[in-house]
Formats: structure tokens, sequence, C-alpha cells
């Protein structure tokens, strides 16, 4: 599936996916950004990389309408922008000042939710968003709302219980949930093949009665048409969506691990199809956009990161007096 019906009728305007150019990019812009500091010793706590995950995070975040939810997890740093988090906030929290979306409390994208932005924050623990997305998307069923629920997920935490629990309550009850498994083929350093038997994690939606389909999810046109389908069944009354985007983790679980156990040649293979890179490619060949546009675009993700960082780093630090502010057990 891609961005074209089988007519051959694109659903998106040429701006819509120039829209979609651009947020991959400042998601790729303020990922390396924020990789930068960490390494200079400027940020705090750790850090995730998202690169190979930008076509699943803005393609699938892009189905969604504004009175949607999401529950992104630490490589969906593209649907936390286009909902409207911005790069200033996000620097601030990996700066861990006061400004940050949470305040100082934490120095990544964990507990980066804002319910203003239909954002619900995420907690390191997978995939514990799963059926706080699900009690979401039953609220909207109860007060008849037309609205839908969407969280993401890795390959690893289709092997817990919360998974499939969460999955059998939602096609019980129908309920407007989409779910994207992101499976990168390694939950830190164990690889899939060690994780399951099966082959593909969709079986497993299958066998819980949900509607599930896989996707390439390095090409954010094929993400964007299955999530589109999917947000739309569910809001019709049509129950819940897994949807299972193959694509591969480019670095470490995070910046501290080498992944020195993946090996070079996989890596090789998956940098061919760097889902960025991939979509300029469409939008030359569909006559959207050219390499002239695509500097312009990236002149202005580099311009505003720099923007953002200068706003973290000249933000004051939390105040130590409301450490025990915002949380349950002070």
């Amino acid at each position: 599936m891609n961005l074209r019906d089988p007519a051959g009728e694109d659903p998106l305007s040429e701006a819509e996916r120039r829209q979609i150019h651009y947020w991959m990019r400042l998601t790729r812009t303020l990922d390396d950004r924020i990789i930068s500091l960490w390494k200079q010793g400027r940020g705090l706590g750790g850090t995730f990389s998202q690169r190979g995950h930008e076509a699943i995070s803005v393609g699938a975040g892009f189905a969604l309408g504004p009175d949607d939810v999401v529950a992104p997890m630490h490589r969906d740093l593209g649907c936390y922008l286009l909902r409207g988090m911005t790069p200033a906030r996000l620097l601030a929290s990996q700066l861990g000042r006061a400004t940050g979306v949470n305040r100082g409390r934490d120095a990544n994208l964990h507990g980066c939710g804002d319910l203003d932005l239909n954002i619900i924050g995420f907690v390191s623990h997978l995939p514990q968003s799963m059926p706080v997305a699900l009690g979401a998307a039953m609220a909207f069923q109860y007060r008849e709302e037309p609205r839908v629920a969407m969280t993401f997920v890795g390959d690893g935490s289709s092997n817990t219980g919360l998974f499939h629990e969460t999955l059998n309550l939602a096609a019980v009850h129908e309920a407007p949930l989409v779910v994207i498994v992101e499976n990168n083929q390694y939950a830190y350093s164990t690889p899939i093949s060690q994780q399951m038997a099966i082959e593909d994690i969709s079986q497993r939606g299958t066998a819980q009665g949900v509607t599930s389909e896989i996707i390439d999810g390095n090409d954010v046109g094929a993400v964007h048409g299955a999530a589109t389908v999917a947000v739309e069944r569910a809001r019709s009354g049509g129950g819940p969506t897994l949807i299972e985007a193959k694509t591969m983790r480019m670095l470490g679980h995070a910046i501290h691990d080498g992944a020195e156990y993946v090996p070079a040649d996989l890596i090789d293979k998956w940098r061919k199809l760097d889902p960025l890179e991939r979509y300029e490619q469409t939008l030359r060949d569909d006559g959207v956009s050219d390499d002239r546009a695509f500097g312009a675009v990236a002149a202005r993700c580099k311009a505003e990161v720099a923007s953002a960082v200068r706003f973290a780093e000249e933000s004051e630090w939390p105040d130590p007096q409301t450490v025990a502010e915002g949380v349950y057990a002070p």
C-alpha cells in the first residue's frame, strides 16, 4: 500500500506530501542535534535515536484527526512534532530545564505527554501505553464520540502478556484503537529470531481477532496509507487494527549502546532503504519537489532546531523546591 489508491489517484495533495517531507526532515534534524548535544555532554540522562523510524512516526501520525489521541514511544519523535510539541520544549526537556515538557523531571522523551495536544505521555516500560490508549478508545466509544486512539509499541513488547491482554479486550469491545508495532528486529540486544518462533508479529493480532497487516516501515506512503485505512475503520465502528511496520533500528538501543551485536551487513542492507532518502526520491520522480526545495526545507529545519537549542540553553533550571510537585508519592 502506498500514497496512491489502486486507480492511481493520490489521496494527498502535493502540499500535504511536502508537509510529510518537512516533518520527516525536521525529525531527522532534531534527532541528529539531540545526539550531538548528548555526545558533547550538554544533555542529561540518556537519549534514543529515531534514525530509520521517521516514516513510521510521521506517516502514522499524519493519518490522525485533531481530536484523536496518540500514545507514542521513544522512537516516535516525528509524531510528537506533528501533533504540536515544539523542538524548543523537547530540547529543554533533553537539557533538563524548567521549560521542558516534563519541567526537568526527565531528560528524554519519557514522560513527554501533553493532553492539550492529545498526546499521552510515554512510560519507559513497554507496552504499558497500550492499555492506557485502549482506555481512551473505550471512553470515546462509551461517549459515542467519533475519535480514535493510536499507540506505538516495539517487537519486544509483543512478547508480554499485557500486549495480548490489550488486543483481546480491544477485539472483544471492537474499540477504536490502532496499534502500530515497530518491528525493528532487536529488543535491546535480542534479535527477533530469539524472541519468538513465528515470523510475523501480525499473526498475534489475527489470533486475537484484530484486523492485522504487515507494511514496509521505511516507506512513508505505505505507513500513511495503512494507518489512514485503520483510523477510518476505527472511527466508523469497524474495531481495532494492528499494523506491523517492518524496519531496522540503525543505531543502538540508546546512544550509549554501540550495537556491536548487530551484523554489519544487516545495517548496510537497511541503510540503502533510508526512509527520508526514499521519500525524497519518490517526490522527485512524481514531480512534487526537487533538490532545490529539499535544500530549502533542510535549511529551515536547521534554523528551527538552532533556535530551539538557544531557547533550551537560555532556559532556567527547575526550582529544587518544586521537586515533589506533580508526583503521586512525594
